[in-house]
């Protein structure tokens, strides 16, 4: 029975590293930071930022906690998970907002039944 509930535990444990990875990513891309530089200004090798943002559960909190630093100077984890930042407010307006072109005579013509 134990080993069930640890099985079950770690797939959740991974499911949150990842949904870390995508909210830092999430992040940098809102904050129009590249990947490299991120990387660069937390000490972190281009593959580790790679491997954060994939959600890598192998890599240590501080390493983490750099490359948020970062990305984004005085948030708190706290904050990240809450999405809290203006800049994913803004990417998330930019993601919602599509503008419909007109059909062209031809797409017309098609969907004339």
């Amino acid at each position: 029975m134990k080993v069930q509930q640890s099985a079950v535990l770690s797939t959740h444990l991974a499911q949150e590293v990842v949904h870390l990875g995508r909210l830092l990513a999430r992040l940098r891309h809102a904050r129009k930071v590249k990947q490299v530089d991120a990387a660069l200004r937390a000490g972190l090798s281009r593959n580790t930022a790679y491997r954060i943002e994939k959600g890598d559960a192998g890599l240590a909190i501080g390493q983490i906690l750099r490359y948020l630093e970062a990305i984004a100077p005085g948030t708190t984890l706290a904050g990240l998970l809450l999405e809290s930042d203006p800049a994913l407010s803004a990417l998330q307006a930019r993601e919602s907002t599509k503008r419909v072109r007109d059909l062209s005579a031809a797409e017309l013509d098609d969907l004339n039944f």
